[in-house]
């Protein structure tokens, strides 16, 4: 078995190499010289699972190197070295990164929205961990401890310090589980809505915070088998939405501005807003408008904070009753015109319903404007509007629009409604079924090849062009979650398929980088992408904002036609990756090919060659 030792010992990490080619367990373990995981100097769960793993030869794999030359692969060109970013850009975001939010207008939230850099801006670089940086510890666990190292900011364990969202614990981050609105804990308050809302019969999946802070109410609602998207602006508090991922909680940066949310219409069972400074009443009511399109007819909208029961907080909000009583007599005013009925207000906690059709709005007086779009899907980088989107039609009063609600395990793999109403050109149930069958069967296979896939050691999975939602569907587990992608250059939008079978995912472009912090991901998947984005852009572009996102030693699935991958395979040789491509589970003839990857341990500081293969 290899030992550890110094990340700079070249020595030792070429006779590591030996081990990596003969064992699975090596392969996706990278056990070498330059692997230091897990908490502190060696990642003791993951080392336990690899001694637990049968270790399948791995033939062809070639991990010599051809000295100061570079990589060659088998087509003999030259491997170009991609060199390690300067340290500074350890926590960079491209498209939220703080010196260019500053240039923009503060109005309306703009600044905090997505700003990406122009083409020759971009960094042709690989972001470097921190130094210490440490594979996050298994699910409960990450729940509730973070490693210093991989997000060293106390500022909001001082901010923060009364409301119990974070302490700092010697090398590690503590979370409590507390809140600024739940005082007593988040499972507490998370009964409370309960109480109200059904959480515990499976009928609400998926929920959307927005302003999620360090995402506390996410993380304690996977308890009840709800998954939640949560939001917040890259601001001040710096670390939240990188805080909510290092726990292994869904989380984008995102905010409230001008622009529609990259969600499709109906997707969510719940929407939550707790203290989140938004201005829900201002803007002619715009902001409850787009939460309203994203809610799912009968869904469920939570206020708790100000302005609700202002009469008896105001003085310990420290804020006039005045302006107090102008906000929640606007937000009413904006939640009446929505049709939303008020089912519950207790404290400081208020609960909306939004109607299961618009039979019963038809006597509001006045009547909302409606929005003329006709695809209410249609939201990257769209203006935000203050109209109301419509209901899909139905004919009986009791009829949901869109379909019945079903618990998720059902819904899961459920004919989706936008599918059996024909509502993507295309697409037929056939093709579903199909679909379904077919990313079971290449769960199967990649699990031949990487046994850990499910065990746990890949918390923060993302499907970079996900289709249906196959490959979430198949790996479906308490053990993990999967951010399903749905590319804007997509010929099918099926995202709006992929929450209606109880999933979470989002809208991108690939030629942007992601709204998320570097280092955020455990295994990447992505299903014909580079085809995709066949020239739309730099496929360079595309693998360096990958290997931003993508965790030390986190793993790496491209499926994609074989000439295609090899041009893959050549890119990341000089990307510190180490790679094997094997054959499509129904053998060589098929060309296509699917590229495994594991992304080698290094940080900040380190400035080793980057080539590999």
């Amino acid at each position: 078995m290899a030992t550890k030792g110094n990340s700079g010992d070249h020595k030792t990490r070429s006779s590591v190499s030996i081990f990596i080619v003969v064992g699975l367990c090596g392969f996706f373990y990278i056990l070498g010289a330059w692997q230091r995981s897990g908490f502190g100097k060696g990642d003791s769960i993951a080392l336990e699972i690899t001694k637990q793993t049968h270790c399948s030869i791995l033939n062809n794999l070639n991990y010599q190197t051809s000295g100061d030359a570079g990589i060659v692969d088998g087509s003999g060109a030259e491997v170009k070295e991609i060199k390690p970013c300067d340290d500074k850009y350890i926590d960079y975001t491209p498209c939220h990164e703080q010196m260019r939010a500053m240039t923009f207008p503060r109005e309306n939230m703009i600044y905090r929205e997505r700003h990406c850099p122009p083409e020759k801006e971009k960094l042709q670089c690989l972001i470097p961990a921190p130094k210490g940086y440490a594979n996050p510890f298994p699910w409960p666990k990450s729940r509730d401890y973070v490693p210093y190292a991989n997000a060293p900011y106390k500022s909001l364990t001082i901010e923060k310090a009364v409301q119990n969202w974070i302490q700092y614990e010697g090398n590690v981050f503590r979370f409590p589980g507390g809140g600024t609105q739940f005082p007593h804990g988040a499972d507490a308050y998370i009964n409370q809505l309960a109480s109200v809302i059904p959480m515990d019969n499976g009928m609400i999946r998926t929920a959307l915070d927005t302003g999620c802070g360090v995402a506390s109410w996410g993380a304690y609602l996977f308890k009840k088998n709800v998954i939640a998207m949560s939001f917040a602006p890259r601001d001040s508090h710096e670390a939240q939405v990188q805080f909510a991922l290092e726990r292994g909680v869904p989380a984008v940066i995102g905010v409230l501005g001008t622009i529609k949310l990259p969600y499709p219409s109906r997707a969510f069972d719940m929407a939550h807003c707790s203290r989140c400074l938004i201005p829900w009443g201002f803007n002619d009511g715009m902001y409850m408008m787009e939460v309203d399109r994203v809610l799912r007819p009968g869904g469920y909208w939570v206020l708790s904070g100000p302005p609700i029961n202002w009469r008896n907080n105001y003085e310990s909000w420290q804020r006039p009753k005045e302006e107090l009583e102008e906000e929640q007599r606007k937000i009413e005013e904006v939640a009446k015109l929505l049709c939303w009925e008020k089912k519950h207000e207790m404290g400081e906690i208020a609960i909306w319903q939004k109607r299961i059709n618009y039979d019963s709005c038809l006597e509001l007086d006045p009547q909302p404007t409606m929005c003329q779009s006709t695809n209410t899907d249609d939201v990257w980088y769209k203006k935000m509007e203050a109209c109301v989107t419509p209901y899909l039609k139905t004919n009986e009063p009791n009829e949901v629009a869109g379909a019945p609600w079903q618990p998720f395990q059902e819904r899961l793999n459920a004919i989706p409604f936008r599918i059996s109403s024909d509502s993507i050109p295309g697409v037929s149930v056939e093709t579903y079924l199909e679909d379904t069958r077919l990313w079971k069967k290449h769960v199967n296979a990649y699990k031949r090849i990487n046994k850990i896939l499910d065990s746990g050691r890949y918390r923060n999975i993302m499907d970079m062009n996900a289709g249906m939602g196959g490959f979430a569907a198949a790996l479906e587990s308490p053990k993990l979650w999967v951010m399903n992608v749905m590319p804007t250059v997509a010929e099918k939008d099926t995202l709006g398929v992929i929450y209606e079978r109880g999933l979470i995912g989002i809208y991108h472009d690939w030629c942007e980088a992601f709204s998320t912090y570097p280092r955020t991901y455990d295994l990447i998947h992505a299903n014909g992408l580079f085809s995709l984005y066949k020239d739309k852009c730099n496929m360079e572009d595309i693998l360096i904002e990958l290997d931003r996102i993508l965790r030390p030693e986190g793993a790496v699935i491209l499926r994609d036609q074989m000439e295609v991958l090899i041009k893959v395979k050549r890119i990341v040789g000089g990307m510190r990756w180490n790679t094997k491509m094997v054959d499509h589970e129904d053998g060589p003839l098929v060309t296509e090919k699917v590229l495994f990857a594991v992304k080698q341990y290094w940080v900040a500081g380190e400035h080793n060659s980057t080539s590999s293969q």
